[in-house]
Order: C-alpha cells, then sequence, then structure tokens
C-alpha cells in the first residue's frame, strides 16, 4: 500500500499539484488544468483537513473516495469532506489532459457563519455517496459561474464583507447541488458504506444529547458497542477507510463542537469543557491546541 500522504492546509495541495501558492489560507479555487501532481507514481493515497468541491472532465485516473472508486462515468462534481482518504491510479484507458475547477475550503473559514452547522447536512459530503454529480451543458455553466465568482471575491481587496460574499455563493452552489443530486438520484443506484454511516449517525446523535457532562466522553468501546462491532474490528476498518482510528473520529466530533460553541456562545473555557464531559479544563485545552494549533481563547479571539 502507497504511503498516506496527510495534506493539512490547502496551501499543502497547492505544493502537492506543483502549481503557485494560494491567495487566501483558508479558501482556494484551483485551475484543474495546471494541476501537475508528481511523474513517475502509478497511485497516490492521501488525506486532507479541507473540504473539496471539484467540476473535472478527462480525468485520467481512477479515482477512490474510502476503498470505493467514485463513478465519473456520467458524472462531473465531486463532494469531498475532511479527514476522508482518496487516492488517484492512472488510467491506461484515458489519454487526454483533465480540466476543470478545484474548490477548496478549510473548515476554519467557515466557523461562525451559517456555514458551519448546515454544511454536514448536505448528504452528497458523506460516505452514502460514491458517484459524481451529472451536470447538463448550461447547469455546468451556472456552476462554474458561481465558482469564478467566489475566486473574484477572495482576489480582490478582502474587506468586512467579503467573508458573507462569499458564504452566500457556497450557499447557492450547495443548494443547486442538492437538486441536481436528488434529481440524479431517481434514476441512479446510491452505493451506501453502511458502517461510516452508521457511525457518523451514532457520533451526531451522542454529541447533540447535550448529556456529555452527565455521561463523559464517548470511550471506542462505547460507541463499538453502539454498532454491533468489537472495537478492534471498527477500528481497523476506519484505519483503512479513512486513516484515523475510532479515537480519532471521536476526538474531531470534539473538535467539532468546541468550534462551535467558542464561535457561537460566550461560555467559558471551562464551562464548554466539562459540557463536553472533561473532567479537567486544562485536558480540553491540550487536545484542542494539539487538533488546531491554536488555544482555545486564541481561536475565539480570532473571530471576535
Amino acid at each position: 500500500m502507497k504511503e498516506l500522504l496527510r495534506l493539512k492546509k490547502i496551501s499543502d495541495y497547492h505544493k502537492f499539484a506543483n502549481i503557485a501558492s494560494p491567495l487566501h489560507p483558508l479558501i482556494s479555487l484551483v485551475d484543474y488544468s495546471k494541476v501537475r501532481y508528481p511523474e513517475n507514481v502509478e497511485e497516490y493515497r492521501w488525506s486532507q483537513d479541507y473540504y473539496a468541491i471539484g467540476l473535472k472532465r478527462n480525468i485520467p485516473y481512477k479515482f477512490f473516495y474510502g476503498q470505493q472508486e467514485y463513478d465519473f462515468d456520467e458524472g462531473l462534481m465531486t463532494f469531498i469532506s475532511p479527514n476522508q482518504v482518496m487516492s488517484l491510479a492512472n488510467n491506461p484507458n484515458i489519454g487526454h489532459s483533465p480540466t476543470g475547477w478545484l474548490l477548496l475550503i478549510h473548515p476554519d473559514f467557515l466557523w461562525n457563519t451559517s456555514l458551519a452547522k448546515q454544511l454536514n447536512q448536505y448528504d452528497f459530503f458523506g460516505y452514502s455517496i460514491n458517484e459524481a454529480l451529472f451536470l447538463s451543458e448550461k447547469e455546468e455553466e451556472m456552476m462554474v459561474s458561481i465558482l469564478k465568482n467566489i475566486q473574484k471575491e477572495y482576489e480582490a481587496n478582502i474587506d468586512k464583507f467579503s467573508q458573507k460574499i462569499i458564504i452566500s455563493q457556497l450557499e447557492l452552489l450547495f443548494n443547486y447541488a442538492e437538486r441536481f443530486y436528488e434529481r440524479q438520484f431517481i434514476t441512479r443506484k446510491i452505493s451506501n458504506h453502511q458502517v461510516l454511516e452508521q457511525l457518523e449517525l451514532t457520533l451526531h446523535t451522542l454529541f447533540h444529547e447535550d448529556m456529555l457532562h452527565e455521561k463523559g466522553i464517548p470511550t471506542v468501546q462505547e460507541v463499538a458497542n453502539e454498532l454491533n462491532l468489537s472495537s478492534n474490528y471498527l477500528s481497523n476498518l476506519l484505519s483503512s477507510l479513512t486513516g484515523q482510528s475510532t479515537q480519532n473520529h471521536i476526538h474531531n466530533k470534539l473538535i467539532e463542537k468546541a468550534k462551535e460553541q467558542l464561535s457561537t456562545t460566550t461560555s467559558s473555557v471551562s464551562e464548554i469543557a466539562y459540557g463536553l464531559g472533561f473532567e479537567h479544563p486544562a485536558s480540553f485545552s491540550k487536545l484542542f491546541k494539539n487538533k488546531t494549533q491554536m488555544s482555545p481563547l486564541e481561536f475565539r479571539k480570532a473571530f471576535n
């Protein structure tokens, strides 16, 4: 198995793809025709800490999301969540050069906006879907227009309205994608990965019952029990599909919930820590800084 690359920042992808550095650290629209992955490599595997929305043609690779091949037979658009494992394998049957666009969005760009909570509600970012979105010619032109509007905004002089305008364009893009996918599902079969779907649902339930302060942080064994699996089997499965252990998935949910509360409430760091099931606020702060390279107070200050 090829070594798994970890792309933490959008600039990491730019370096990997041999393109110029991004103009904005948290959002970037890449011209896919300019992407040049390292040569003489038959397969690339990586996990990234940001969202990726692609609109591409003539893909000269077999593209895998988790362990499932992404279906490009008729589709154009892909929607990839952070912390998922992807791989590209050279496809000798396709010799054309790829074209299109790749929009990269770091989750920190979305905090304290309407999309911070809403984005996880879009099913097309989940593992339950492994087929690209089909677009008519007119629909493709419309989606590309929205992508370029986002690019124009972050390339212009940034002011207090820039983020709001970009967020509104993203919401428009996602709403159209939701409409087009719903139409597509009427005629095309959706491939589900049941264990990952159940894991996401289980963690969502555990972290939205507001009972963490009484029950404590869910353990790997408790999550595995909810899924009727052994803890070792679940961790091995998740590691092969996502590159992360069950513990990492739990921690990612904790940080997601913490960021939400730090950016939308006035609760103290200690109150948030206890509410999330930590016995000691120092343990919470240590985990938060390890995951984000910022203390909870530094993160809150960045959005006030």
